[in-house]
């Protein structure tokens, strides 16, 4: 009998993954351009967070400005303006994921029960057009859709409906919240259930004919059978969802919003554009962005450690 040192087994694993890579040539060779890409786009900015604990000066520079430890995250906090953007994006945020989020697992659910396959790819393809619309173009049609003096909802709501004024949906505090969740659903319920549809889609179709011999009806063929083979997609998807709790949704806010609606509409991301590129404050928003970055991998951490403990299934 031999024994084999562990150097030598670390030198044999080294051999034999360097030989599985040899083989895979091509494959790695196409994975370098992303590899480059997030060393030099992500990963060599990450530098440039150690602006939030200095106060810089453009004729020093990032490493030649002075430390200041703390004092931006205390003056944020301190802040009622960044109180109230950090109480908006979580709100916000939340309803987009109370709202949205369920959208399009119903909207994929129900396409899959239409039989017709030319309505379904007509449904399909309208439905995913308004994703590849900018916020830019969908913020102008929403103008002339909601304007108070001529829009086409407001004429439908006072002429058709008996409402007795016009609705400021955009101006208006009490309706501008509600309105950017609508909005965003109308936008990426098409495109957010591709992957729903595709998983759907590699269900075996013996599971249904075992069901339907077993005498269950299409509702309880949807409850047991397509939810339970769509519950780890829709784990993985939640849990990048609530990691990014903090993600508003920059363009379409700063496309939508106005000084009327601060009060309910001002996100961090919105706060931060004001602050670090309008008023040129670069250390205090690079403090509020490592903050914001920080909570949101805290939350994937901690919804992927919950979501395991309660089906198994996990990003990691």
């Amino acid at each position: 009998m031999t024994t084999q040192t562990a150097g030598g087994g670390k030198r044999n694993g080294f051999l034999a993954g360097f030989a599985g890579y040899k083989k895979q040539y091509a494959l790695c060779l196409m994975l370098l351009p992303t590899i480059v890409y997030f060393i030099i786009f992500k990963y060599v900015p990450m530098a440039g967070l150690m602006m939030a604990f200095k106060d810089f000066k453009i004729n020093a520079g990032i490493w030649g400005s002075p430390w200041v430890g703390l004092k931006h995250f205390e003056k944020a906090f301190a802040s009622r303006t960044f109180l109230r953007a950090l109480e908006n994006t979580i709100v916000i945020s939340g309803l987009k994921i109370l709202v949205g989020f369920p959208m399009p697992i119903i909207f994929a659910l129900l396409l899959n029960e239409v039989r017709s396959l030319k309505y379904k790819k007509i449904v399909q393809t309208v439905s995913y057009l308004p994703h590849f619309l900018s916020w830019v173009v969908v913020a102008g049609l929403l103008n002339q859709l909601l304007s108070p003096n001529n829009g086409a909802v407001n004429y439908i709501l006072t002429k058709w409906l008996g409402f007795e004024k016009a609705l400021f949906f955009l101006g208006d505090n009490a309706y501008f919240r509600g309105t950017l969740i609508v909005s965003d659903i109308w936008k990426e319920v098409g495109w957010g259930s591709v992957l729903y549809i595709a998983t759907i889609s590699g269900i075996s179709p013996e599971l249904y004919e075992a069901a339907v011999c077993d005498g269950a009806t299409r509702f309880q063929r949807l409850l047991h059978v397509t939810l339970p083979a769509l519950l780890p997609t829709i784990t993985v998807m939640l849990i990048l969802r609530v990691g990014s709790v903090m993600d508003a949704g920059f363009d379409q806010v700063f496309n939508l919003y106005n000084s009327a609606v601060y009060k309910t509409g001002d996100i961090i991301d919105t706060y931060v554009y004001r602050e670090g590129l309008g008023d040129m404050k670069y250390s205090f928003s690079t403090a509020v962005g490592l903050f914001k970055n920080a909570i949101g991998f805290v939350l994937v951490v901690a919804t992927n450690a919950i979501t395991k403990k309660i089906n198994g299934s996990g990003i990691w």
